[in-house]
């Protein structure tokens, strides 16, 4: 059983990890924000898919409202439409699998 310790542990590396993969996907595809607007979309992306497999349980359904969701707040937090921000949540996605296969954390 996971200690209270570990798993906040656990969801500081993972955040820390995909605010920096959120960070440069964007700045790849010329967004000039912040490290502070990718911890935020880290975050946003974290509690959307949470409260969204809470409610739903785990399933497409699920997954596909939240990444929805998680879109929308790509697109404000970025000010891109909704091209670019499905074309970088894609990216994201890509390069946190592979980050995922050497750092099973996330």
């Amino acid at each position: 059983m996971a200690t209270y310790a570990f798993t906040l542990l656990t969801f500081m590396v993972a955040l820390i990890i995909s605010t920096v993969i959120i960070y440069y996907v964007a700045k790849f595809f010329g967004a000039k924000d912040s490290l502070t607007t990718a911890l935020l979309a880290a975050l946003i992306g974290t509690a959307v898919y949470t409260i969204f497999y809470y409610v739903l349980g785990n399933g497409l359904t699920a997954a596909f409202i939240a990444g929805i969701v998680w879109l929308l707040a790509l697109q404000k937090l970025y000010t891109i439409g909704w091209f670019r921000a499905l074309i970088i949540a894609v990216f994201i996605w890509i390069v946190t699998s592979i980050a995922g296969w050497f750092l099973p954390v996330l």
